[in-house]
């Protein structure tokens, strides 16, 4: 139901001929990701799912569980006209993030919780504006006052992002940013 890069019939033709090839020759391959894909791409990862079902009955091959999140990965790049190693550094920087936040606050994260979920969808759209160099800008200093004074344990916490994401990808985040993913942290720490 999305619009693709049509790129991803030769890259996920070519992915998949490799890893019947692997899976041939007995040559195992772990998909680092495999949580974290499962978790932010979750559709596509049952897309994933239903392709190496669709494999397993047409070439009686059976894949990994592994090969279903390297073909979610496929999907989510042809939908963001993004290259692998891109996709990878963006799954990459969300999982880091979500890291930062709960040892910050000492694994208190509701995993469970709704907020966490939005939370997730929040950091992979943050994530995309940082590889592709897009910055969400506005002049509503009223509501970044607001955050800063009301939620500044959050703030600190994303202080410490903005220096992880200066540091390994050159991005500044914008003060309109920070207040988003405040709020966010507020939102998925509190119980």
């Amino acid at each position: 139901q999305k619009n693709i890069n049509d790129n991803i019939y030769i890259s996920l033709t070519d992915h998949i001929n490799f890893a019947i090839e692997r899976v041939e020759m007995g040559v195992p391959f772990q998909n680092p990701f495999l949580w974290e894909i499962k978790k932010f791409y979750y559709q596509e990862y049952l897309i994933g799912k239903v392709a190496i079902g669709m494999i397993e009955k047409e070439l009686k091959v059976t894949l990994p569980q592994d090969e279903a999140a390297f073909i979610a990965l496929h999907i989510v790049n042809a939908e963001l006209d993004l290259d692998m190693s891109e996709m990878v550094s963006m799954t990459k920087l969300v999982n880091d993030i979500l890291k930062i936040v709960d040892e910050y606050f000492g694994n208190q994260l509701d995993k469970e919780s709704v907020f966490y979920e939005r939370f997730i969808t929040h950091l992979k759209f943050f994530a995309q504006r940082v590889f592709m160099g897009k910055e969400i800008e506005s002049d509503d200093t009223e509501f970044q006052e607001i955050i800063r004074s009301k939620y500044q344990e959050c703030l600190e916490c994303v202080e410490k992002i903005k220096s992880y994401v200066k540091e390994t990808c050159n991005h500044d985040i914008t003060d309109e940013e920070m207040m988003y993913l405040t709020v966010h942290i507020k939102r998925v720490t509190t119980r």
